[in-house]
């Protein structure tokens, strides 16, 4: 599923190819699942004829700023993607729209069309992501209730200890905490014990000073170098556990079998 680096190459598309263009048409799936609070139609109204001023992210949360509110905002649950037609934007693992599908694709929840002609489109197969218009994203749930961003506001490795001592849950489970650390999901949480030599059953208020300062390191490195690489999967290090995570088989490493 999308965790922090498939959201962040979401977010970078939009700042790098949408800002300061005008919304010239807005197309809302008539989905009330994945469409939440809000009417489609009022939805297309508040946002059909405003300019895009920003792209924001925190956690696997993204939210688009126009040049006044409400702002459509996205968490991407398991399955939403981003798409900017004629534009690359990174596609994660078993993405759900193909190159040769039709556009915008019938899994289209949001789609755009700007005043210079570029087309963009929210997408989910599976429905468990959640679009929403809101007035102001960052200080109202669930983006309010998130704990620090794991890109932009990592901690310390002193703040790190303290914050793990205190909890007595596997390691795993608190890093998938999102009110903890927002942004882990279950690629990433892999990635970092495994680089980190931690059991993912630990119990994190178990884990020595000097097991919490590799840990921190590696949460650090492993979201910075996936961000930088656009969570474009072909580019991370051969080494990686993720590469052996997603086969229809079991992969190895040293070989041992990854299930």
């Amino acid at each position: 599923m999308p965790e922090l680096p498939e959201v962040e190459a979401a977010r970078r598309a939009i700042a790098d190819n949408c800002i300061g263009k005008k919304i010239k048409r807005s197309v809302v799936a008539d989905d009330a699942k994945v469409i939440d609070g809000v009417s489609r139609s009022d939805f297309e109204a508040s946002i059909t004829g405003k300019t895009i001023v920003g792209a924001h992210r925190k956690g696997k949360n993204m939210w688009i700023q126009l040049d006044s509110p409400p702002f459509p905002s996205f968490h991407f649950g398991l399955s939403g993607e981003l798409y900017i037609k004629g534009i690359a934007v990174t596609k994660y693992k078993r993405s759900a729209v193909k190159d040769t599908d039709e556009w915008p694709s019938k899994y289209s929840k949001l789609f755009i069309e700007l005043d210079d002609g570029l087309e963009l489109s929210f997408t989910d197969k599976i429905r468990f992501a959640r679009v929403r218009l809101l007035e102001n994203p960052a200080i109202v749930p669930p983006i309010s209730e998130l704990g620090p961003d794991a890109l932009l506001e990592a901690m310390t490795e002193d703040e790190f200890f303290k914050a793990l001592s205190k909890r007595k849950m596997s390691i795993k489970a608190l890093l998938l905490n999102q009110s903890f650390i927002s942004g882990v999901g279950n690629w990433i949480a892999d990635e970092v014990l495994y680089q980190a030599k931690i059991h993912p059953l630990q119990s994190a208020a178990s884990i020595p000073k000097d097991g919490c300062a590799a840990l921190c390191k590696s949460l650090k490195e492993v979201v910075r170098y996936s961000v930088e690489v656009d969570a474009d999967y072909s580019r991370l290090p051969d080494d990686w556990l993720c590469h052996s995570r997603w086969g229809k088989k079991p992969g190895k490493i040293n070989g041992k079998i990854i299930f």
